[in-house]
């Protein structure tokens, strides 16, 4: 809770010193301020269709009681967050019995290889037998990259030379891993442009070769988007999601932007469940998505 709260310090400043700034007078809230708290909200990436929502939430109570103060509109925004979050949340898929897959997708930047190391060692850390896999045969540093981690982490990584056909490698991937009782396979793709059709279909092939290797797999296809880029993260989310049948979003960087809003912009617009979100550089630092637990520090000060 203490890195949630730390990796949320931006967000939370722009959110509570706004509603502060706004509503701190004798008078308490009125109607004429809902303008304002809409502005507060969009600047922190909440999203044009949850914002207004949250904000009717309000006017709702406005209509209702008396003598409105700013900590009743916090309270009033943390139930309808924490509410919507709640609500497509789901928990990570596991073939039980068996080996797992987990597909990994998104931008260049994003920081793909970095959650699949983190994800590894998450799962090292509970007992889970571990393999990596790069399908990213693009570029030789990708390959270097997930090999380093690799090393350190003590995983085996299923690897290919540059050029390669990444399908091939998810295909030895697979059998790979199937052969050696392997708990989860992490598979770290290339990053894309959304709009680039043709490697949309690329990673298309590379899902269909997947699911034929291992009956139920991908049991994950997990979008990879850096929270810094905000209401762009939509598009790039639903583009993938509507070429791929995204399953969860890993939102990264979010100890380095004041756009945590973004989280409540994706699950309302996308209905796409947040299941990890990244909070510093190092391997511990990746959590498993608590909707509770993120509005409570997006809205609360302190631990």
């Amino acid at each position: 809770m203490d890195r949630i709260q730390q990796s949320l310090s931006r967000s939370r400043r722009g959110i509570l010193g706004g509603l502060r700034g706004l509503f701190s007078k004798d008078k308490g809230v009125e109607t004429a301020d809902l303008e304002h708290l809409e502005e507060i909200l969009l600047s922190s990436d909440v999203g044009l269709s949850v914002t207004l929502d949250l904000v009717n939430a309000v006017e709702r109570v406005l209509k209702k009681e008396k003598n409105v103060q700013v900590h009743r509109v916090i309270e009033v925004l943390k139930e309808e967050m924490t509410r919507r979050l709640e609500e497509v949340s789901s928990e990570p898929n596991w073939n039980p019995g068996g080996t797992t897959v987990w597909l990994l997708l998104g931008m260049n930047g994003a920081g793909k290889t970095t959650t699949v190391a983190k994800l590894a060692h998450y799962h090292q850390q509970r007992g889970k037998r571990v393999m990596l896999a790069c399908a990213d045969t693009f570029r030789a540093a990708a390959t270097e990259q997930l090999s380093v981690w690799a090393e350190r982490l003590d995983v085996s990584v299923i690897r290919q030379g540059k050029g390669s056909d990444p399908a091939a490698v998810c295909h030895d991937a697979v059998q790979s891993a199937l052969a050696r009782d392997m708990d989860l396979l992490l598979i770290d793709t290339a990053g894309r442009m959304h709009t680039r059709g043709d490697l949309m279909e690329e990673l298309a092939k590379i899902h269909r070769v997947v699911a034929r290797g291992l009956e139920g797999a991908p049991h994950e296809c997990l979008l990879v988007i850096d929270a810094p880029t905000g209401q762009n993260a939509i598009s790039q989310a639903q583009r993938f999601s509507d070429g791929l049948g995204v399953t969860g979003i890993c939102l990264t960087k979010l100890d380095g932007t004041a756009k945590g809003g973004v989280v409540l912009a994706i699950a309302g617009e996308l209905r796409i469940p947040i299941q990890w979100v990244g909070i510093g550089e190092g391997l511990e630092h990746l959590e498993p998505f608590n909707a509770a637990a993120f509005i409570q520090a997006l809205l609360e000060e302190g631990g």
